[in-house]
């Protein structure tokens, strides 16, 4: 049976082609007479933040359920981190030899695409934030493996291009960082986070708030390299002070390698119990 309903990009392209046969006038010049959803100035005006952000969220979900993605692995990580080859680039020693953790987030995501790709790319697909460093890492092991991977790039004051590594149906840009947070959440069936910086450590900690208060059901969060991080970040004095409880250092479990991270998935209980993994306490 032919389907007689409109699609709405048919649409939009039969709007604009009426639109070229309307009579140039001043009335059909004015700004009032553009189709509002055609007149980026109105679209961009502070009355329209809310309609914006709709539209950033409903984007990026629409074309991945189109794509078939249910589920995804994250991977955030420092934007700065070079790859191995690379590390004599670094702006400091320790970033020079917090290279070797590249490595390690492209072995990660070409083992977890190994297994995505045994399912179509439905479940646990690798997704970053799109950009360079561990992000990059990310998006080239996914493509190591064959597979296809996420990038939810953000649009930043100082020049930002999505990696060559992203599987182009799903690059995205985004304008506001809570929808972009929101994508990487939604459909997380684990999180790793590599050694990184204030976006990194923002990442960490929405997520941790999030499974601590019961806003995002648990799933394994795992962070590569244990001296970096305890470096960073005395949580032992975060649970004596009682700012968080004992129980939750036990949110987050710290591993050193791709396979001891890909193994600590696949024991997870769903319970936060992953058999092997070192616990944050």
């Amino acid at each position: 049976m032919k389907d007689d309903r409109k699609h709405p990009l048919r649409d939009s392209h039969q709007d604009r082609e009426q639109a070229h046969k309307t009579p140039d006038t001043a009335q059909t010049r004015a700004p009032a007479y553009r189709l509002a959803y055609d007149d980026q100035e109105f679209m961009c005006r502070d009355e329209l933040r809310p309609v914006r952000l709709q539209l950033e969220l409903l984007k990026p979900e629409m074309l991945m359920q189109e794509y078939g993605v249910e589920s995804t692995v994250v991977l955030f990580g420092g934007a700065r981190i070079p790859e191995p080859a690379k590390k004599d680039t670094a702006r400091t020693e320790t970033l020079a030899n917090l290279s070797k953790y590249y490595d390690e987030a492209r072995e990660f995501a070409r083992l977890i695409t190994l297994e995505s790709k045994q399912n179509g790319h439905k479940e646990n697909v690798v997704v970053t934030g799109g950009g360079p460093g561990v992000m990059e890492a990310g998006n080239r092991g996914a493509q190591d493996a064959g597979g296809v991977s996420i990038g939810l790039n953000i649009v930043l004051p100082h020049e930002q291009a999505p990696n060559e590594y992203v599987t182009p149906d799903l690059c995205f840009n985004f304008h506001y960082f809570a929808i972009r947070k929101m994508h990487f959440l939604m459909r997380a069936e684990a999180i790793a986070i590599f050694p990184g910086g204030f976006g990194t450590m923002d990442e960490l900690f929405e997520s941790l708030t999030l499974i601590q208060t019961g806003r995002m059901k648990r799933v394994p969060i795992l962070l590569f390299g244990r001296d970096f991080w305890e470096g960073i970040i005395n949580w032992k004095a975060l649970a004596d002070a009682g700012t968080i409880s004992d129980e939750d250092l036990d949110l987050f479990r710290y591993v050193e390698t791709a396979q001891e991270a890909v193994n600590a998935i696949a024991d997870w209980d769903g319970k936060g119990e992953i058999r092997g993994a070192i616990p944050g306490r």
